[in-house]
């Protein structure tokens, strides 16, 4: 009789049933389509799409589906050479209110959607894509740093009444601040006040000549080199956000060494689309307003180019209308710590709910408490590289935009919260949170090398890896079969489903799955067959033995366990090793092999146990067919 419970049964059935639904959405494979999403509060509804379709149509370009799809218009497409003619007439009719990129849909049924089933997210190396490495300009850093202590030293010499002349960085970069001062009591004063205040600058006396006493402050090596750190790991963080808004599944953005940073995008299909969205480096600035967009002076200054001293001339995004704006800086990008987009509860309006770090809501705390009632602008600089093919050599060339995003009344006083309103829209208003919020790098970067895997050659080591995977699981079969026969076919269906099983969880967790994630795939196929010879040996070690049919399958399962589980032991503190330990494809291929190891024990015992209950349970049996 048999001795398997009825709640096992039920377990390996519940199992089963989840592997078939959540490894079901691999079945249906992503098709090339193109991908549009508005600029700068442009529409997306009815009418851009039929402008689409009605593009699509006049160059005699056939679709398979065309639908608005949250803030993305989404068209799809048979094949990519169709896509990439669809995304270059889509282009050229939206204009520049639009991003048009080239992108994957899924097919997945919605109905496997609604209840979280979807398609592994596949890599770098089976999708195709881009790979670039950054380099952080680390000068740029030093420069930043010490503009901001030289902002700060003038404001802590004129809150404590010390009298000076100058305060100005020192020629040669990393030599500090030099500051001029008309005393020999005034230079201690401001010695005693800047080594208070800011213990990470090294203070020393200068030369002296005449009424003038120098001193210099310097930041000390140990602060640059965490400053230096701090920029790279912001700028990571803004990028991952970056890459975040281009809807790429599972990319890659990495330091490496201690000034570069490596960004993988795994089914971006232009590199050219992805180096405009990541290549361009994009700051903020609060600065005073001198006036409001559109004014008299700002128009005069426009149309003569007079500006005043104190002032700079910039446009306004969308209207284009003149502003003037301060020099002065108040706060900039790298010092906003979170950003979000809501309604003005009293006025109804959109507004954008702005929160600073320590330091940054300390300086505009100090700027509102004296400026109630004036402009404050928000300015916008994005550099961006351009590349050009000069007598067979790439050349880089950066240009840089700088633009108002908003300049709004100061309504009261405020330091780490504030919110920005006036904004025209939610639509705005939630571009203008994401500008603030993932558009700022500490430090700019340039592209130093980048690299592309076709689509074709994705494809291509996927057709590669399926039939690896299959004839590694066809070979496993045939052998179990013919040397185990009735136990070696249940076995086989064990392992099926073992592959099935790891599909599913690998699915459902969001695993890359990658060319070393596909061998981990073959090597479990392999190993997972261990626990079943064990068991057959086993079995048949009991009938010689004299035990009863029912008796050795009995025994044969309960002798292997013990066995089993210290062998899986082993592997999975491997596999842990190469998960926690490893990056890129070491930790892809520990991953799957993980799962693999947990899903084989399970089915390599339990489900195979569950078959072999089911055939021999209730039958009276003289021999068994192992």
């Amino acid at each position: 009789m048999s001795d398997f419970p009825r709640w096992k049964y039920a377990l390996v059935a519940l199992v089963l049933l989840f592997g078939i639904v959540y490894a079901l959405p691999n079945a249906f494979p992503p098709v090339p389509a193109v991908q549009v999403q508005a600029n700068h509060g442009a529409p997306l509804d009815a009418s851009v799409q039929q402008k689409v379709a009605d593009t699509l149509a006049t160059n005699k370009i056939s679709y398979t589906g065309l639908a608005i799809d949250g803030d993305h218009l989404v068209a799809n497409f048979s094949n990519a050479d169709v896509q990439a003619k669809a995304s270059d007439v889509i282009k050229a009719a939206l204009g520049d209110n639009y991003t048009v990129a080239l992108n994957l849909a899924p097919t997945v049924p919605r109905w496997l959607r609604a209840i979280h089933a979807k398609s592994m997210p596949l890599g770098l190396d089976l999708q195709g894509g881009v790979h670039f490495l950054m380099a952080v300009d680390q000068n740029s850093v030093i420069d930043q740093q010490e503009e901001r202590y030289a902002d700060d030293i003038r404001s802590l010499l004129r809150q404590k009444n010390i009298r000076y002349e100058s305060v100005v960085r020192a020629k040669e970069r990393g030599n500090g601040i030099n500051i001029a001062l008309r005393s020999d009591a005034d230079r201690n004063a401001a010695a005693t006040a800047i080594a208070s205040e800011y213990p990470d600058l090294n203070v020393n006396n200068g030369d002296s000549t005449g009424d003038r006493f120098m001193l210099n402050a310097s930041v000390k090596p140990q602060k640059l080199r965490q400053i230096a750190l701090d920029a790279i790991k912001q700028n990571v963080a803004t990028l991952r956000n970056r890459v975040n808004a281009l809807g790429v599944s599972e990319p890659v953005i990495q330091q490496q060494g201690e000034n570069q940073i490596v960004v993988e995008l795994a089914g971006m299909q232009n590199p050219a689309e992805a180096k405009k969205v990541i290549g361009a480096v994009a700051t903020l600035e609060y600065r005073p307003g001198v006036g409001y967009p559109g004014d008299a002076q700002a128009v005069e200054a426009a149309r003569t180019g007079n500006v005043p001293p104190n002032a700079r001339l910039y446009y306004m995004r969308g209207t284009h209308q003149p502003v003037l704006v301060s020099k002065q800086l108040i706060v900039s990008g790298d010092q906003l710590a979170d950003a979000a987009s809501g309604t003005d509860s009293q006025s109804g309006t959109p507004k954008v709910d702005v929160t600073l770090t320590a330091a940054g809501a300390k300086k505009m705390l100090d700027f509102t408490s004296n400026n109630v009632g004036k402009p404050m602008a928000v300015v916008y600089i994005e550099r961006v590289t351009d590349t050009k093919m000069v007598d067979g050599k790439e050349v880089r060339t950066p240009r840089i935009t700088e633009e108002v995003i908003s300049d709004a009344t100061i309504q009261g006083v405020f330091g780490k919260q504030f919110q920005t309103t006036g904004l025209s829209s939610p639509k705005e208003a939630s571009e203008l949170a994401l500008l603030l919020k993932g558009g700022s790098l500490a430090a700019p970067v340039d592209i130093v090398s980048e690299s592309a895997l076709s689509p074709s050659l994705g494809q291509d080591n996927i057709v590669k890896g399926f039939k690896a995977v299959m004839l590694g699981l066809a070979l496993v079969l045939l052998a179990a079969a013919i040397y185990y026969k009735l136990f070696g076919l249940v076995a086989d269906i064990a392992l099926f489903f073992n592959l099935v099983v790891l599909v599913a969880v690998m699915s459902l967790i969001g695993v890359t799955l990658t060319m070393p994630g596909i061998a981990g795939i073959v090597l479990t196929l392999g190993m997972a067959i261990d626990a079943n010879v064990l068991i057959c040996e086993r079995i048949r070690e009991e009938l010689r033995n004299g035990s009863t049919p029912h008796a050795s399958i009995r025994a044969g399962y309960e002798k292997a366990w013990a066995t089993i589980l210290d062998a899986n032991v082993t592997h999975l503190i491997a596999a842990l090793a190469l998960t926690t330990m490893g990056s890129g494809p070491i930790r892809g291929f520990g991953v799957t092999l993980l799962i693999g190891i947990l899903t084989s024990m399970f089915t390599s015992v339990t489900v195979t146990h569950a078959i072999t209950a089911l055939i021999h349970g209730n039958r009276k049996l003289k021999t068994l067919s192992v």
